[in-house]
């Protein structure tokens, strides 16, 4: 084949395209245009959304995910039609079907992650806890520090965090022990044999009203006898107090000590445990 031949195919060939490009350069432009409006309308939406989640006093993270799934939906409809657009050949419903069997596979891939994902819309959506609030799930115990759309922050006690899958909170059962800004406690207080099961039972409520961070005037001081110990009659003292771990640590610290000093006060015994030695034969005491 001569070059001059050659030239001829590379030619024809280079003037198809350049002649097909300018036949599609309007569908282009057009599809670029709708590619500009549905960034406006993304941008628009997310904005209302935003507006919304102020005025309705919504989670910032809510209105993050929301706002999120509103800018997804709207580019895929806008990808879609440029892409029907160009390419004529190239329907929504023909890409709509391919898009279904490729989010399959991905869906097997990102199990875990899609399963986070959807704990995350439906916890921020029911707001069992909140930001701040104090938590036991799993083994696990501490203040929510922050609620992301994959998992959440948890400080324990100790101080350390722990980043808790959403699934868990939201398949196992949480305890939220600061729903209600007060939480009942209680401790269990002996007193001897010998002494007045009524009077020891007076004493000890007076001296656990008497402490200020018993909330006595919300709900009432009880003390109940409980059993019969092994040294001793026990009683079960229950009042309540601010629901934050260290309120309850630091009540229980000023009603222990309210408690024994009230009882040493009135000569009320607090027993030590005693035991009671029986052998089968008598004992030789000998006196050196």
């Amino acid at each position: 084949m001569s070059f001059a031949a050659i030239n001829d195919i590379l030619t024809g060939q280079l003037t198809g395209y350049w002649q097909g490009l300018i036949e599609a350069l309007p569908k282009v432009a057009a599809a670029g245009l709708l590619l500009l409006v549905t960034w406006g309308v993304v941008s628009l939406s997310r904005a209302v959304i935003r507006r919304l989640g102020r005025r309705f006093r919504l989670r910032r993270n809510l209105t993050d995910v929301l706002s999120l799934l509103a800018g997804t939906g709207l580019w895929l409809m806008g990808i879609l039609i440029a892409l029907a657009v160009v390419f004529p050949t190239i329907t929504p419903a023909r890409a709509l079907t391919t898009l279904g069997l490729g989010s399959v596979a991905i869906g097997f891939a990102f199990k875990d992650t899609f399963e986070n994902f959807l704990a995350g819309i439906l916890i921020l959506l029911r707001e069992p806890f909140a930001i701040g609030d104090h938590v036991e799930c799993d083994g696990i115990e501490g203040q929510i520090e922050e609620i992301t759309i994959r998992d959440s922050h948890v400080r324990q006690t100790d101080g350390q965090l722990v980043v808790v899958p959403n699934h868990l909170l939201f398949q196992q059962p949480v305890t939220v022990r600061t729903d209600r800004d007060l939480r009942r406690t209680t401790i269990i207080c002996g007193v001897a044999y010998g002494e007045d099961v009524d009077k020891a039972r007076a004493v000890i409520e007076k001296a656990v009203q008497q402490v200020d961070t018993v909330r006595d005037d919300v709900k009432d001081v009880q003390v109940f006898a409980r059993e019969f110990g092994a040294s001793s009659i026990d009683f079960e003292v229950t009042w309540w107090t601010g629901s934050q771990p260290l309120d309850i640590r630091a009540s229980r610290d000023q009603v222990i000590g309210a408690v024994k000093r009230a009882l040493d006060d009135a000569g009320i015994e607090i027993p030590f445990p005693y035991r009671t030695l029986t052998f089968s034969e008598p004992l030789t005491i000998r006196h050196e």
